[in-house]
């Protein structure tokens, strides 16, 4: 400890800048109260575009101007390489987080954790098969539902839409309609009332903000639901077997956030749904809500042997949404990687900046040699000025990443959600993914610290000398 010690002390002497500038120290109380202002703007009196515009670079001006109080030129520049590279990779990892979590609160909102679907059309035992899943661990509570593709309707305003009948009783246990509707209560599903234009009452119907703004209706109105044709042949119509069209009552609008189910989702009662269609009691599947989201596979397994296989087929949320999680998963898997190179650039600074190091100290280092020091002792003292290096840079870019990430999120940047599917930029902080990026940094700034220690540790006493 003591030897270890010694060589931290010299490496220190060798990075540390004894003669302080009066510019630098002026520039950088003038970058402190920039960035202070600057803060202060955003954060007490809530001007977003100062803070969303003026605190990267005040935050980089400030530590540019810091680092020079104690580094030289060439060993600041090392620095914030590693300081942006840390940065953008702490802020990256974060929005993906945010957008998978994200999604995952709004799928999760409009779907159970649990499916089960029958093959066929005679889906009507689904009782028994709520009572089997409500004995399964884990699961709080299920409900039937119906589940097809219709067109609504509105004057000329005309849309497709993913009707779900649901039961009046038991699917708010298992979804949470009620915390998303913007107009309208949660009960008003199942009591028909008389439209806004008047008439006979109508049964109810939710439907989505971005629905509603499409067909331009409100709460009260008189809507057209239109079912698939139930036989293709025109001649059988007549008989009963053609589209079925049926008039509804706006009765509530909700707004999930994910535009997909804003846009194309409507909510109907079960017996409703059921009723477009001549297979009497029957549903498309059963849904579950359970105390755990992430034991749902373990629990659709354990409930598909229960259930004797086919022809039940059980699936997860996550196997439901199995393209969109995988594509998020892969982005984040390569823009890890892709931000590494910045990184790795930081890294090869350091590497020219502890070999320039070397050169300029080749003196000092023969002199170290001559008066007994080991030649490990040697290259510890560039490893330790190396890491050094590293840990500033990426304890400054944790900072910085985690002040960005606090702009975003207090900011709140708008998204198209036609494009993103949300609406807003979400950021998760996770501390796992904070600790990784500082350990592939220090890893990193290890690694480049390993040729410039060689090359000191390798250098005779007498090369140093010659010339003295």
């Amino acid at each position: 400890m003591p030897l270890l010690r010694n060589e931290t002390f010299v490496a220190w002497r060798y990075l540390y800048r004894r003669r302080r500038s009066r510019a630098v120290i002026g520039m950088t109380a003038l970058s402190l109260a920039l960035l202070t202002a600057v803060l202060l703007a955003f954060f007490v009196f809530h001007l977003p575009q100062v803070g969303a515009i003026g605190t990267i670079p005040s935050v980089l001006l400030f530590v540019v101007f810091l680092l020079l109080n104690f580094f030289s030129v060439f060993t600041t520049v090392s620095i914030i390489g590693v300081v942006l590279g840390v940065a953008a990779l702490t802020v990256v990892l974060s929005v993906t987080s945010g957008f998978q979590d994200d999604f995952k609160a709004k799928v999760l909102g409009v779907n159970a954790h649990v499916l089960v679907l029958k093959y066929g059309l005679d889906f009507n035992e689904y009782r028994d098969v709520e009572q089997k899943a409500l004995a399964e661990p884990h699961v709080l509570a299920a409900a039937p539902f119906v589940f097809n593709e219709m067109m609504i309707a509105r004057g000329p305003a005309l849309s497709g839409v993913l009707m779900k009948g649901i039961d009046i009783k038991e699917s708010p246990a298992v979804l949470d309609i009620a915390d998303r509707l913007i107009a309208g209560k949660m009960e008003d599903l199942g009591k028909p009332l008389a439209p806004n234009d008047g008439g006979p009452p109508l049964s109810e119907i939710f439907i989505g903000k971005e629905l509603q703004k499409k067909l331009r209706v409100k709460v009260g109105d008189r809507v057209r639901l239109v079912s698939p044709k139930a036989d293709m042949n025109p001649d059988d119509w007549d008989a009963g077997a053609g589209p079925k069209l049926r008039e509804f009552r706006v009765a509530g609008v909700f707004y999930s956030g994910f535009d997909e189910y804003d846009r194309r989702l409507a909510y109907v009662s079960l017996a409703d749904a059921q009723s477009f269609y001549p297979g009497g009691d029957v549903v498309t599947g059963v849904e579950m809500k359970l105390d755990d989201v992430e034991a749902a596979k373990s629990v659709a397994q354990a409930l598909h042997r229960h259930l004797g296989g086919t022809p039940y087929r059980v699936i997860d949320w996550e196997e439901l949404n199995h393209n969109l999680f995988t594509a998020l998963r892969m982005q984040k898997v390569a823009l890890v990687i892709f931000l590494t190179l910045i990184i790795l650039v930081a890294a090869f600074n350091i590497v020219a900046a502890m070999t320039m190091l070397v050169i300029d100290k080749t003196k000092e280092i023969a002199i170290l040699k001559s008066m007994g020091m080991r030649s490990a002792a040697i290259a510890r003292v560039f490893q330790v000025a190396g890491l050094t290096i590293g840990s500033v840079g990426t304890a400054a870019g944790v900072a910085l990443g985690l002040l960005c990430c606090k702009v975003v999120e207090q900011y709140g940047y708008a998204l198209d959600p036609k494009v993103y599917l949300i609406d807003r930029l979400p950021v998760r902080i996770q501390p796992d993914e904070v600790a990784l990026t500082v350990a592939i940094t220090l890893a990193i700034c290890f690694v480049a610290t390993i040729y410039p220690a060689l090359k000191a540790a390798f250098m005779e006493p007498v090369e140093g000398l010659r010339y003295e």
